[in-house]
C-alpha cells in the first residue's frame, strides 16, 4: 500500500519547503473583513470565487485579496477579474500578512499538500474535494494529525453536507429513531464524461515553460513528459484523479457518514472499470463498493457515468428505514415497530440538485467558523473518515483484493 520511495521523498521535500512560509494568523472580530486567497483559479476555482463576489455584493464581509495559479494566462485573468494580487507560487502568497484564509481549487493531487502548506502558514482552509488523491493516504493521515496540533479551520468542499438536515437526522438516529443501523446505500449516477474529457483545453498549443509550470503541476505523481491533455483534462488520468470513486462519491458519502458516525471501516471490497468510455480516458467510468464497519454495519455505494437512473439513498435500521427525499429526510417504521414515523425538513429544497444554494451555504458556514473557531460541517476529521474507505476501494479495485483497515494503527493492508 506504500507509494514508491522517490514519490515519498518528493512529497516530504515539498512539504518542508511549504513550511518556510511565514506562520501568521490574526483573531478576527465580528466586524473584521475576512481576507481570502485562492490557490487554483481554473474552472472550479473561478466558479467559487464568483460565488464569493456575489456574497460580498449581498453584504458578506469578505474580500479576495490574492490569487495563485501555475498557468499564467489563468492567473492574469483572475488578477483582472477579482482585482487581486497574483502569485505564481503558493508559498509566496501564503507569506503575505494580508491573508486570513485560502480556498484551494487545484487538481486532486495537490489538495493535501496545499492544505498542509496553508495550515503551517497559519491560514484557515476551504479545500475542494477530494481531500487527497487516491494514492495519498499517508499524506492525508499526516495532515489530519498535524492539524490536530495546529488547530486551523478546514472545510472540505463537499457542499451537499451544508444542510442542517444531516445533523438533525444524525441526532434522530443516535436517539434510536430507526433502531440499530445495519445497512445503508447511496449512489452517484450520471450520464456523460463531460466532467473528464469535457474539461476545457485553454490552449491546445500550450508549452512547458511558456506560462506553464509543468514540474509543479505533477506534484508527487510519476514524472511524465509535458502533455496538453494531462494539463487541462487531468481528471481523465489516474496519475491525477480517480474517476467516480474519488471525484464525485465524497459528495454522497459525506452526508451518509455524518448521519451514521460509524468511525473507520473494517474492510472494503470494490469492482469497476472503463465499461463504455474507452478513449484516452484512464479512470473508471463505473465503480461499485461495499464498506463493512466494526459495529456490524454495511454501506453500499453504486455508481456509473454511463446512465443517470438513480437509486434511493437510505439507511435500514432494526426498527425503521431512513430515506433521503428531495426536500426532507423521512423515517418509516418497520411493521410492528414501536418507533414513530417522522419527517425532517431540509433547509435547501431539492438539496441533492441545488448545487448553487449548497455552495453558498457551505462558504458561509466556513466564513462563520473562521470567525467563531467552531468546527465546520464538512470538517477535516469527517473528510478523513470519508476518504479512507474510498482510498481503500480504489486499492481493492486496482489489486483485486480485499482491503482491511487497522483502526489502532490507522493503516491499510490487502488480503
Amino acid at each position: 500500500m506504500e507509494r514508491d520511495s522517490a514519490s515519498r521523498r518528493l512529497f516530504l521535500k515539498s512539504s518542508a519547503a511549504f513550511g518556510t512560509a511565514a506562520s501568521y494568523s490574526r483573531i478576527l472580530g465580528a466586524n473584521d473583513r475576512l481576507r481570502l486567497g485562492f490557490v487554483g483559479v481554473g474552472g472550479r476555482g473561478t466558479g467559487v470565487a464568483n460565488t464569493v463576489v456575489n456574497l460580498v455584493a449581498a453584504g458578506e464581509n469578505v474580500e479576495i485579496t490574492s490569487v495563485c495559479d501555475i498557468y499564467q494566462p489563468r492567473l492574469e485573468r483572475a488578477e483582472t477579474r477579482f482585482k487581486a494580487k497574483g502569485y505564481a507560487r503558493s508559498a509566496d502568497m501564503l507569506s503575505s500578512t494580508s491573508l486570513d484564509a485560502v480556498v484551494i481549487a487545484t487538481p486532486d493531487r495537490h489538495h493535501v499538500a496545499n492544505t498542509l502548506e496553508a495550515i503551517r502558514a497559519g491560514k484557515d482552509v476551504y479545500v475542494e474535494k477530494p481531500i487527497c488523491h487516491w494514492a495519498q493516504f499517508d499524506q492525508l493521515k499526516q495532515l489530519v494529525h498535524e492539524n490536530r496540533k495546529i488547530g486551523r479551520i478546514v472545510q472540505v468542499g463537499t457542499q451537499f453536507v451544508a444542510d442542517s438536515v444531516w445533523e438533525k437526522a444524525a441526532e434522530a438516529i443516535k436517539e434510536g429513531a430507526i433502531g440499530r443501523p445495519v445497512h445503508a446505500q447511496t449512489c452517484y449516477f450520471r450520464r456523460g464524461d463531460q466532467g473528464e474529457r469535457g474539461m476545457k483545453v485553454d490552449d491546445p498549443n500550450a508549452k512547458d515553460g511558456l506560462g506553464v509550470d509543468w514540474e509543479t503541476f505533477q506534484a508527487d505523481a510519476p514524472r511524465r513528459p509535458f502533455d496538453v491533455s494531462r494539463l487541462f483534462q487531468w481528471r481523465m488520468y489516474m496519475d491525477y484523479s480517480g474517476g467516480p470513486v474519488t471525484d464525485t462519491y465524497p459528495h454522497m458519502l459525506t452526508p451518509l457518514l455524518k448521519m451514521l458516525n460509524p468511525g473507520f471501516p473494517k474492510k472494503v471490497v470494490a469492482l469497476g472499470g472503463r465499461y463504455y468510455y474507452n478513449h484516452e480516458r484512464e479512470v473508471p467510468d463505473t465503480f461499485d463498493l461495499l464498506i463493512q464497519y466494526p459495529n456490524n454495519l454495511t454501506v453500499v455505494f453504486l455508481g456509473t457515468f454511463i446512465n443517470a437512473t438513480r437509486i434511493d439513498t437510505l439507511i435500514r435500521g432494526s426498527e425503521a428505514t431512513l430515506t433521503r427525499k428531495a426536500e426532507a429526510v423521512t423515517i418509516e417504521p418497520a411493521r410492528g415497530s414501536a418507533v414513530v414515523a417522522r419527517e425532517i425538513p431540509a433547509d435547501i429544497h431539492s438539496f441533492g440538485e441545488g448545487h448553487a444554494q449548497q455552495l453558498v451555504a457551505h462558504l458561509k458556514d466556513f466564513f462563520d467558523c473562521v470567525r467563531t473557531r467552531k468546527q465546520p460541517r464538512g470538517n477535516l476529521e469527517l473528510a478523513y473518515l470519508v476518504q479512507t474507505p474510498l482510498i481503500m476501494a480504489m486499492q481493492a479495485h486496482l489489486h483485486e483484493k480485499v482491503v482491511r483497515f487497522d483502526i489502532a494503527r490507522e493503516e491499510m493492508r490487502m488480503v
